[in-house]
């Protein structure tokens, strides 16, 4: 999805001369070119959610070694209830949304070993996510000026932090480490 990011990674082990370690590769995470067993480690943050976390620990699991790790992120209730705005709102924009303890169920059936979770801090979201997003979301409206879908976009992307302002309590993204049984 972002190439450059790609890029700038393989550019990076090179400098480090750790590119016979590691590569970066462009492509879908549901086509994967790897053997089953290949590595030790697949990490993901911010994106399994492309794929469903369920979906994306079954198919990945084929790809770590026996004792192998996968670490991934993923937004998270911290509470049994919340607030129905809360709730309707990312039910609505990702209906895989569930309890910490859900997911660690979800992680155990797909054949992993809990070795970690926890909760990412807020400036993962504010930070790092949010406020560069309002940063050029201007630029991005002068650019597609009179664009009604590139302005309810933005819309929606000042409704999102909106509604983390007023709820982050009740969610966030979490981080889940599990072994390869």
């Amino acid at each position: 999805m972002f190439p450059t990011f790609i890029d700038l990674f393989n550019a990076n082990a090179k400098k480090n001369n750790l590119q016979d370690r590691v590569k970066g590769i462009v492509g879908t995470m549901m086509e994967l070119p790897f053997n089953d067993e290949e590595f030790d480690l697949i990490w993901s943050e911010g994106a399994i959610y492309n794929i469903g976390f369920e979906k994306g620990l079954n198919y990945w699991n084929r790809f770590l070694k026996r004792g192998g790790y996968i670490a991934v992120t993923e937004a998270c209730w911290f509470t049994e209830t919340r607030p129905e705005e809360i709730n309707s709102f990312w039910n609505d924009a990702y209906p895989e949304i569930d309890t910490i303890s859900n997911k660690v169920d979800v992680m155990q059936k797909a054949g992993f070993i809990p070795v970690a979770t926890f909760i990412l801090g807020q400036d993962c979201w504010l930070e790092n996510f949010y406020d560069p997003q309002s940063i050029i979301q201007e630029e991005f409206l002068k650019k597609h000026s009179g664009n009604e879908n590139a302005e309810n976009l933005v819309e929606e992307m000042k409704h999102e932090v909106e509604m983390y302002n007023k709820y982050k309590e009740f969610y966030g993204y979490v981080f889940f480490i599990g072994r390869k049984i």
